[in-house]
């Protein structure tokens, strides 16, 4: 039995997060936000338990779409942030072991909506530049730290990927390329901050393993789902509905 999805109820909305993760990483960039906040409501009071349990979901559908866009060979815009990216790695689990678990989503929530001010800014201004090296620097600190912390890196990654003027599919491909290489570099940091921790800091333990091997196969249906659909979303769809997903997903994280 798994203690975490107790009743039907926990289990379809487990199902529909699953398949929102899995859309999100193929499909539509910045729908999967909504998983973050739709787990830890489902899983509460186990914050720190919804925030591993989300990580096996979020790597089988970087899988998935890596594997579904692996003819894209956009990941080489991404390989200059993976420096910055550890950094922040080591920044967020700092915090988790140092700071109230309360300031989590407030603090990744301003940070987003800072990033989508400036990157509207920078559309106003129209020529402008995309991002430079320091930029892509600061940028990657934030993703480390914020994906650390809530896997809340999404929307910080996606305005910066919007800066840089990338065709939807190339876009959708290089974001899946540098989730799957965070979120694998994660897994050892999350099992390492449970033993260097307290019980209350253990975020992937043998029943969120099970939970989430009962809900691969949903995610692999959001997967193809979410592929069939990009094609059909105009580019300048698809650029509002990445902005507006990441702002709403920014609101929740400062209104919990």
């Amino acid at each position: 039995m798994i203690e975490l999805l107790p009743t039907p109820w926990h289990w379809a909305n487990a199902i529909g997060i699953a398949l929102v993760v899995g859309a999100a990483k193929t499909g539509v960039p910045g729908l999967g936000f909504l998983a973050v906040p739709w787990l830890a409501w489902v899983l509460a009071p186990n914050s720190l338990l919804s925030v591993g349990a989300l990580l096996p979901l979020l790597i089988c559908a970087d899988i998935m779409a890596v594997w579904l866009y692996r003819k894209n060979p956009a990941i080489h815009h991404l390989w200059q942030l993976l420096p910055w990216v550890l950094i922040g790695l080591g920044v967020g689990a700092a915090l988790i072991l140092g700071i109230p678990a309360h300031w989590f989503n407030p603090t990744i929530g301003g940070i987003v909506l800072a990033m989508i001010l400036v990157h509207l800014w920078r559309k106003w201004r129209k020529h402008i530049d995309p991002p430079g090296r320091l930029a892509g620097a600061g940028v990657g600190i934030i993703a480390g730290t914020t994906t650390t912390l809530a896997n809340a890196a999404g929307p910080v990654m996606n305005i910066y990927l919007l800066a840089q003027r990338m065709p939807k599919e190339e876009f959708i491909a290089a974001g899946a390329w540098f989730f799957f290489v965070v979120n694998l570099l994660k897994v050892p940091l999350f099992l390492g901050l449970g033993w260097l921790g307290h019980e209350s800091k253990i975020m992937i333990n043998s029943q969120t393993l099970l939970m989430d091997a009962c809900l691969v196969p949903a995610v692999v249906a959001g997967s193809l789902l979410g592929r069939r659909v990009v094609p059909h979303i105009p580019q300048r769809t698809f650029e509002s509905v990445v902005l507006l997903l990441a702002a709403a997903g920014a609101i929740r994280l400062l209104l919990t």
